[in-house]
């Protein structure tokens, strides 16, 4: 066994007010970096649900006012192949006003396949039924099995009664529109459309695919096949992305990613701090065990290699102890979302969290690595104790 090591396993931190102050410290930085990948997801998946992460649209981008695209173009089978792309949905908007007692909300109907609908059962069969978000269910008193009265405008007034099959959180509640999801058929015939005729194709892509820079990537690759590979018959469309149509949602997400990051360099200077303010009560304390060492011949790199060493323990310890606490707060509330938040500010209705486990592995590492070089300035010390002063001979 290396000297050093074994001098560094019989010496020990006293106070416990350090290891439950680097506890501390890893505590909020590992929660810090969870809540930041919860946010980070929440939001980008409750986008992705409520458009898409890449649309096909007409040019003019009006997914409520344009004339309809192919619902089975000739590129379909392209864009479909594309590394990162899941799936390709049809999708089919309409606005309309819901009309409960005297109270009236405009709404935002979204038509899918009835298959694709989440918010549905796939086995009910009930004609005009909808899916409608608690908000609105909320203001307007409506519950599963009760009919919705619709009003259609356009250049005559439409009138629809849908029955509420299902009521669904919203995933972005700050979001303006209130989505009510309904048969695409249904929405197709109210709109004297063919069946191949749809608002939008909708593309989701992977979950590792949806970071700011991968999205424009996919985006222009979408494009470029729509324009490529489309035939005579097919009708001209542009792709358009989650990035650009919720510029302020990702803006908001930096500024998340930057409090972290200001988070993380904050308690690992906490930790760093408490871990020197602990080595030189250490190396007080081993005035004279230093002395020793130095007379029997032990360099100054190898006594602060001893000190480092049991210094490191420590902090494994902290660390450990931190991480496990964040672990058990990020299950607790990944599963009951005891801690809420209001969504007019936060998007999300409860505090999100993700554990992304290489994102705290490398959170961890930076985190004891910077500690450890900032030990090294307390070490210095070591090279100023005189054995002739801190030994003595009885």
């Amino acid at each position: 066994m290396d000297v050093s090591f074994f001098i560094a396993s019989r010496l020990r931190f006293k106070g416990k007010i350090i290891t439950a102050a680097i506890s501390i410290s890893f505590l909020v930085m590992i929660i810090a970096v969870a809540v930041s990948s919860g946010f980070r997801n929440e939001v980008r998946k409750g986008i992705s649900t409520l458009n898409g992460d890449v649309q096909l649209t007409s040019p003019d981008l009006n997914v409520l006012k344009s004339s309809p695209i192919d619902g089975n173009p000739s590129y379909l089978g392209e864009v479909m192949e594309l590394e990162g792309v899941e799936s390709v949905i049809p999708a089919v908007y309409k606005a309309g006003i819901v009309k409960e007692d005297s109270q009236i909300h405009g709404v935002l109907f979204k038509g899918l396949p009835r298959e694709d609908i989440t918010y549905m059962s796939k086995d009910d069969s009930t004609l005009l039924a909808v899916a409608i978000p608690s908000r609105l269910a909320e203001l307007s008193g409506l519950k599963t099995g009760d009919k919705m009265l619709t009003y259609f405008i356009g250049e005559k007034v439409r009138l629809r009664q849908f029955n509420v099959v299902s009521v669904y959180d919203e995933l972005l509640e700050a979001d303006n529109r209130m989505m009510v999801y309904a048969d695409m058929s249904d929405l197709q015939r109210l709109e004297g459309w063919n069946e191949d005729d749809v608002s939008a194709l909708e593309v989701i892509v992977s979950s590792d695919c949806r970071d700011e820079d991968r999205l424009r990537e996919i985006t222009s690759e979408i494009g470029f096949m729509a324009s490529v590979y489309s035939e005579d018959s097919d009708r001209p469309v542009v792709a358009y992305s989650a990035v650009s149509r919720y510029r302020q949602l990702f803006d908001w997400l930096d500024l998340i990613d930057f409090n972290v990051v200001f988070i993380l360099i904050l308690m690992t200077l906490v930790a760093g701090f408490n871990m020197i303010s602990g080595l030189l009560i250490m190396l007080f304390e081993n005035i004279s065990t230093i002395g020793l060492l130095k007379s029997l011949g032990m360099t100054d790199r190898g006594i602060a290699k001893t000190f480092l060493s049991s210094s490191a323990v420590l902090m494994l310890k902290g660390m450990f102890i931190g991480n496990l606490t964040a672990f058990a707060f990020c299950l607790i509330q990944g599963t009951t979302h005891i801690l809420k938040l209001d969504p007019e500010n936060y998007f999300v209705s409860f505090v999100p969290v993700h554990l992304d486990m290489g994102l705290i592995l490398a959170a961890d590492l930076v985190a004891f690595t910077v500690i450890m070089l900032l030990l090294l300035i307390p070490c210095l010390f070591i090279s100023r104790v005189d054995p002739s002063e801190t030994v003595r001979v009885r």
